[in-house]
């Protein structure tokens, strides 16, 4: 496990309003949350998890965490408050792309992907949530200037809330 962690959520840094959650069309795929790899330094994925808010839909929504290596989705793009420190509230920065093409969330557009690596994968009730941490030691690596996601696909419209845990590799 990496010495330090960081939280990225796909939302903005919270402040004095909550979380806005980003809402998904019946069956269209979309991007909640993309962290883009910075050239320099790969980093390890130690835990991610997903929540909604519907109640009335009568089937699970598609969730992935993938790689989707050189193709980017257009997104909401994060600043750097929005990459928090999560073990060392004093650490440094962490080493990602940040911009409409790079770290951020909820997708207008999903780049044409041709190659992708699939990390995680489930159907998940909309009244329900997930999480997963990984056990030290197995925790997934992405890869330098590739771009971690997090997609659903939902039956019907929902709302969702998500986020990764990662740390820089070797730190």
């Amino acid at each position: 496990m990496p010495g330090r962690t960081y939280k990225i959520a796909n939302f903005a840094m919270v402040t004095t309003a909550a979380p806005v959650a980003v809402g998904l069309v019946a069956a269209t795929i979309k991007t909640l949350l993309q962290v883009q790899v910075s050239a320099a330094t790969p980093l390890l994925i130690v835990e991610w998890g997903i929540d909604f808010d519907a109640s009335a839909l009568a089937a699970p929504v598609k969730v992935e965490l993938i790689d989707t290596f050189a193709i980017a989705a257009t997104v909401t793009a994060h600043v750097a408050a929005g990459v928090q420190p999560f073990s060392d509230p004093g650490a440094p920065a962490l080493d990602v792309v940040l911009g409409v093409s790079a770290t951020g969330f909820s997708a207008s557009a999903e780049g044409t992907i041709t190659q992708t690596r699939s990390l995680d994968t489930h159907l998940i009730d909309p009244v329900n949530n997930w999480a997963w941490q990984w056990p030290e030691g197995r925790e997934p690596q992405v890869p330098v200037s590739r771009n971690l996601r997090i997609r659903a696909n939902s039956p019907g419209a929902v709302n969702a809330l998500c986020y990764v845990i990662v740390g820089p590799q070797g730190a």
